[in-house]
């Protein structure tokens, strides 16, 4: 079982890279080594990496490397994403594809080639290193391709999203064969009907899927700081994206799941992170959990959410804080045992359309029918998974996953004999 944290560097945030201090990293890594986990997620810079289409900066990669070889000397392994892209509400991308060079970030040929460029030399760099787990494309990098949440969405379709998440993972693999690659979007692209990037893409393309747990999404807001369902909303994510993978022991990572305030208020936040710690390593199946974020972000620096201040398991100048200590303790528990949860034996059917496209995946959004039953049957005890309308069937699918019955979303808290059918019928 793995645990790790986002690495925020204490001194500059990511804009550390501006005025690398291995020293200064060194001491961050140390206060993470300290609290028990094995990995963590860094964040280069793409403009202060690739300033130019055609200059990838060697003394950035240089650096890059010399983190990751200080998190090995620190018993840490280290994933590595590539494209920022986006961080904490602000955007980070190079100049030559903006205003006067103004280019779709997915489908200019000129730009997909110098990423698949960038993203093969990073993985390259690191490819001999033990401890380097993989590439990450990018930090929820689909939210530039719809509008709203974004102001100014470079627009694809979905046939043209896969197409990009192909070429751009197959460059991480010719930079280092064999490590785990994959891509990682937030969670429209399991609720947002006309998001480009799906959840067939999250769950078939790259070594593993990958989903980002937040609260702030209207769970908190609906079910409260304490309510079932917003402890469980990871596990959700966790069994919601199985019902789109093709192998039906994909392993599914936790890669982002923090405690935002004021919804999850300070004085809540260690029992949050328990709680939904908990629930998720109830989760077959189950790489990872790498809580969002380090180190908090430093009152100095200006224009961040108010919630980005404080979502570090260690404050700025490295006290750890009370969620800081529960990740230490579970980890400590956790460690050197093997995560076998028994198999999710009842499945909620989800019907969101086309399975490739997910064109009404709303219904697995908090407050919809999906998410609804989801809850109702974990509030009842049942260890709920979810399956696809087209796989409800599918006797050969659901014995490979241990499903033994499956239940449809008019499913109500009194019991489940609305829609229930065996598996084996």
């Amino acid at each position: 079982m793995r645990f790790g944290v986002n690495y925020t560097p204490s001194q500059g945030w990511f804009h550390h890279w501006l005025d690398f201090d291995l020293d200064a990293v060194r001491a961050d890594l140390d206060a993470i080594a300290s609290l028990g986990v094995d990995h963590v997620r860094v964040f280069p810079l793409w403009p202060v990496f690739q300033p130019n289409r055609s200059l990838i900066r060697p003394r950035a990669v240089e650096q890059l490397v010399a983190l990751a070889d200080a998190a090995g000397e620190r018993g840490l392994d280290v994933n590595v994403d590539g494209l920022q892209g986006h961080l904490s509400s602000f955007d980070f991308l190079p100049a030559w594809t903006r205003t006067w060079h103004r280019r779709n970030l997915f489908t200019d040929p000129d730009v997909v080639a110098a990423q698949a460029e960038y993203l093969r030399t990073l993985a390259a760099a690191l490819a001999d290193r033990p401890n380097f787990i993989g590439m990450t494309i990018g930090n929820e990098i689909a939210q530039f391709a719809a509008g709203p949440p974004h102001p100014d969405p470079d627009r694809i379709s979905s046939a043209q999203a896969g197409s990009w998440l192909e070429r751009v993972l197959a460059a991480c693999e010719e930079g280092a064969p064999g490590r785990t690659h994959l891509h990682a979007e937030y969670d429209a692209s399991w609720y947002q009907d006309d998001q480009p990037f799906t959840p067939a893409h999250a769950a078939r393309l790259g070594a593993l899927t990958a989903v980002h747990s937040w609260v702030f999404n209207g769970t908190a807001q609906r079910y409260g700081k304490d309510g079932p369902a917003t402890y469980g909303h990871a596990a959700y994510l966790v069994e919601l994206s199985k019902a789109w993978a093709d192998d039906p022991h994909r392993p599914v990572w936790l890669q982002e799941v923090g405690a935002p305030q004021p919804l999850i208020p300070a004085e809540h936040a260690h029992r949050f992170t328990e709680a939904t710690i908990d629930a998720v390593l109830d989760c077959p199946d189950l790489w990872g959990i790498t809580w969002w974020c380090s180190h908090d972000v430093s009152r100095d620096l200006a224009d961040f959410p108010e919630l980005e201040y404080s979502l570090g398991l260690l404050t700025n100048d490295g006290t750890v804080k009370p969620a800081g200590k529960a990740v230490a303790g579970i980890a400590a528990e956790w460690r050197g045992r093997v995560h076998s949860p028994a198999p999710r034996t009842t499945a909620l059917v989800v019907d969101a359309g086309d399975d490739a496209t997910a064109p009404r995946r709303s219904v697995c959004a908090p407050g919809g029918p999906v998410f609804e039953a989801f809850a109702a049957l974990a509030a009842e005890g049942v260890r709920p998974t979810v399956v696809l309308a087209s796989r409800a069937d599918d006797a050969e699918h659901l014995a490979a996953r241990g499903i033994t019955e499956v239940v449809t979303p008019d499913h109500g808290a009194g019991g489940r004999s609305l829609g229930a059918r065996c598996a084996a019928d």
